[in-house]
């Protein structure tokens, strides 16, 4: 099958899956003669696969390392669950930084009279967060550093 019903098979765009190729996360597709690439099912159900990893918010790193877990028979299931727990983890960070900027916009809308006046703690802190009259409570959100992705070996 060609890149377009590839896509539509996996539910992944022909750009992303392009993407997905260039930075070694799915092998070279075959080509036709005329130079299209050409795509068979465990194609499809390895796109299906980073596809649903992407909807659970893996990142490009972690995709390429459970793809190989995936298919290597011999894997430990402890070897994936530890991708699970360190991504489990990552995720609570990320909601915590949330849930702290939320609560930082809501003070901050709380001190806002929201009337005609030109004055607003709002514009005040984002302006000067030093000496705003609220104080900065909220982490700086994406603390976390993502490894380099590293390209898969194509198979001989």
């Amino acid at each position: 099958m060609n890149i377009g019903q590839a896509a539509k098979l996996s539910g992944v765009s022909a750009k992303m899956i392009r993407y997905y190729e260039q930075i070694g996360l799915i092998p070279r597709a075959a080509r036709s003669d005329a130079g299209y690439r050409h795509y068979g099912m465990p194609e499809v159900h390895s796109l299906r696969f980073i596809r649903r990893s992407r909807d659970l918010g893996f990142s490009v790193e972690q995709i390429s390392a459970l793809l190989l877990l995936w298919h290597d028979r011999e894997r430990a299931s402890a070897d994936v669950k530890a991708v699970a727990l360190s991504h489990i983890a990552v995720l609570k960070t990320k909601i915590a930084e949330l849930q702290s900027m939320a609560q930082t916009l809501e003070r901050l809308a709380g001190h806002c009279r929201g009337n005609a006046r030109p004055d607003c703690p709002i514009l005040a802190d984002l302006a000067e967060p030093e000496t705003a009259a609220i104080p900065r409570q909220t982490p700086r959100f994406g603390l976390i550093r993502k490894p380099k992705p590293q390209r898969l070996r194509e198979s001989p």
